[in-house]
């Protein structure tokens, strides 16, 4: 087995792997458009804005990102500005990068953290019933239902499920966050918030379920046949004990593994259901820019996805530490 110290190493091999790819994407963000035939700018910013801009405006972006220097200097000039915040300037927006991007996240993480969260407990819920009830119509059932509805793409059900509860039943908005200038406060703004929320979320949470159920359901019924659940039986412990105190509590560590795996998924996910519910977000906020070619936009856009998902892995990495002591000291 491992030591401590050896643990430890393992854990700033892992780190640094993050910070490699980190490094890398940030690389990659800095070198395409520079390869991009013609001038830098006009590489990076694109013609339609450049046709709005003063030849004083340009001259301050030659001189802000040094496109008039080495690269090694251009890159140095780009490294500060994205530790001080700046990731350019959105010529359709009319505003720093960062404030756009920063006006629209909080709905996305809104729409991405509770669909991670409900669809990770229901689908672990369902999994350790199902895989503990193996073969019975209950298992049966969900299998046949949540494989059908996550065969579906997210946005597919998302239109669906707009055209029957929005546009046909009337009972969920078509469109926004919220209601405009309803001037609610408090709570009645938290009902409106998830009046709005209601259908993004739960056409997320449907596709999401599927892949967590089934790799939960099939963990728990390998694990139902360890030793470990036999002794625990043995001693006298309660079927509930056994059911989730120890085959359940094991079933947990593949699951948190794929979540990391899902999150790339699940926030491409969440960028389509936004376009197809008008949810202000950063997907509707993407789409604009495509629309737009505010490329400073879509740059920082799909840079902040990157970012965030290589965090979340880092954060799951650790978590699974945590879970799991084997991990830690494994060879």
């Amino acid at each position: 087995m491992r030591s401590g110290g050896g643990a430890e190493r393992q854990s700033r091999g892992n780190f640094l792997n993050y910070i490699l790819a980190l490094a890398a994407i940030f690389l990659l963000n800095f070198i395409l458009p520079r390869m991009m035939p013609g001038d830098p700018l006009h590489a990076i910013y694109g013609d339609e804005a450049l046709v709005a801009m003063t030849p004083a405006m340009e001259a301050e972006l030659v001189r802000r990102f040094a496109l008039d220097q080495p690269w090694s200097s251009q890159l140095w000039a780009y490294v500060v500005e994205l530790l001080h915040g700046d990731l350019g300037y959105s010529y359709y927006f009319k505003d720093q990068v960062s404030s756009v991007i920063l006006g629209s996240l909080p709905w996305t993480l809104l729409l991405c953290g509770l669909a991670l969260l409900l669809a990770t407990a229901l689908g672990l819920a369902l999994g350790i019933e199902s895989g503990y009830r193996r073969g019975s119509n209950l298992d049966r059932g969900l299998i046949a239902t949540l494989m059908f509805l996550s065969g579906f793409p997210d946005f597919f059900l998302g239109i669906l499920f707009l055209l029957i509860f929005g546009v046909s039943l009337g009972l969920a908005p078509l469109s926004g966050a919220t209601t405009p200038y309803s001037g609610s406060t408090g709570l009645a703004y938290l009902r409106d918030v998830l009046h709005h929320l209601a259908l993004p979320l739960f056409s997320l949470v449907l596709v999401q379920l599927g892949g967590i159920y089934l790799l939960t359901r099939n963990t728990m019924v390998t694990v139902l046949k360890e030793r470990f659940v036999m002794t625990a039986r043995a001693k006298g412990c309660s079927e509930s004990s056994v059911r989730y105190g120890h085959a359940g509590r094991n079933s947990l560590l593949p699951v948190v593994t794929a979540t990391g795996m899902r999150l790339p998924n699940l926030i491409t996910g969440a960028l389509f259901i936004e376009i197809v519910f008008s949810y202000p977000g950063v997907g509707s906020l993407l789409n604009s820019a495509l629309d737009a070619r505010d490329y400073p936009l879509i740059q920082g856009i799909l840079l902040l996805v990157t970012v965030a998902v290589l965090t979340a892995n880092l954060g799951v990495d650790r978590i699974y530490q945590r879970l799991d002591p084997r991990v830690r000291y494994a060879r």
